[in-house]
Parts: C-alpha cells; sequence; structure tokens
C-alpha cells in the first residue's frame, strides 16, 4: 500500500488509453489498496479532457457517457478529495510567482502541498505526486515533493 497524488492528467489515463494507462490503472486497483488523493478541480479537468476527446472524435459520446459514470462512480468512491478552499489559493498565487505554471497547475501544486504538510505533522509518510506535465512534474520538485511520471512506464 503507498500514497499518491494523481492530478487530472493522471486521472484520466485511468479512463482511456494512452501511455501509462496500464501503470496508473495497477496504481488506482483497489486490489492495490493505496491512497489516492486529488483535489475537486481535478473532477472539472477530466471532464474536459473528456469532452475534449469527444470533440476530436478520438471516443464516440457513447464512450464519453460509459467512462463519465465511471469516474463519478470512482470519484464516490475511491478518491480522497481535496477541496478548493481558500488556502489552497492563497498557495496556488504563491507558486504561481516563483514557478512558470498554469493557474490549474497551481492548484494542483497547492492541494498536493497543504496535504503533504498536514500528513507530516500527523506523522504520515509523505506521497509520491502523479503528473503527466514536465513542468508541473519540475514544479513539484522544485517544493520537494517525490514525483513520478506515469509517461515513463510505458
Amino acid at each position: 500500500m503507498a500514497e499518491y497524488y494523481a492530478d487530472s492528467s493522471v486521472l484520466v489515463k485511468r479512463h482511456v488509453n494512452e501511455i501509462g494507462s496500464d501503470w496508473v490503472r495497477s496504481l488506482t486497483d483497489p486490489s492495490a489498496e493505496n491512497l489516492i488523493i486529488t483535489t475537486r478541480l481535478s473532477f472539472v479537468e477530466v471532464c474536459s479532457a473528456l469532452n475534449r476527446r469527444v470533440r476530436e472524435t478520438s471516443i464516440t459520446s457513447l464512450d464519453y457517457e460509459q467512462m463519465i459514470d465511471d469516474v463519478t462512480n470512482l470519484w464516490e468512491s475511491q478518491y480522497e478529495i481535496i477541496e478548493f478552499t481558500t488556502l489552497v489559493v492563497d498557495r496556488a498565487k504563491q507558486l504561481l510567482e516563483i514557478h512558470p505554471l498554469r493557474a490549474y497547475d497551481a492548484v494542483q501544486s497547492s492541494s498536493a502541498l497543504l496535504t503533504q504538510d498536514a500528513l507530516r505533522v500527523a506523522g504520515v509518510p509523505a506521497f509520491i505526486f502523479l503528473a503527466a506535465d514536465d513542468r508541473l512534474l519540475v514544479a513539484a520538485q522544485a517544493e520537494g515533493m517525490t514525483t513520478d511520471n506515469p509517461n515513463e512506464h510505458p
């Protein structure tokens, strides 16, 4: 059993076949008993990514409906959700002033860092920050997080 913070680029791989999808599915399989942490904002980002694939015709509308049902069910039962709070916003602003991040990536980093801080105070070992975005991973590493990229696990 391990603990992971997964950004939306990782969660999408659970539903869409891409490089790293098998690896993500193995980490998120309930039998692995891993804790998967993410921000509430990831739900919107996953929906956006799946809708983009419908518009680009890489998945059908029926595929989308099935995937979004699966996403919703998993969201309710398998992920530890970090809420979008003023603390998250404030930390995201600070991160944007230090790192060349997009807004939602700063929210992902902020959520992960605040969660990691809380876990550290509770004496829980640090999680691994998962993302398929090199810029986000570089910022996470600079902030002291251990990272992994599913694209490196074909």
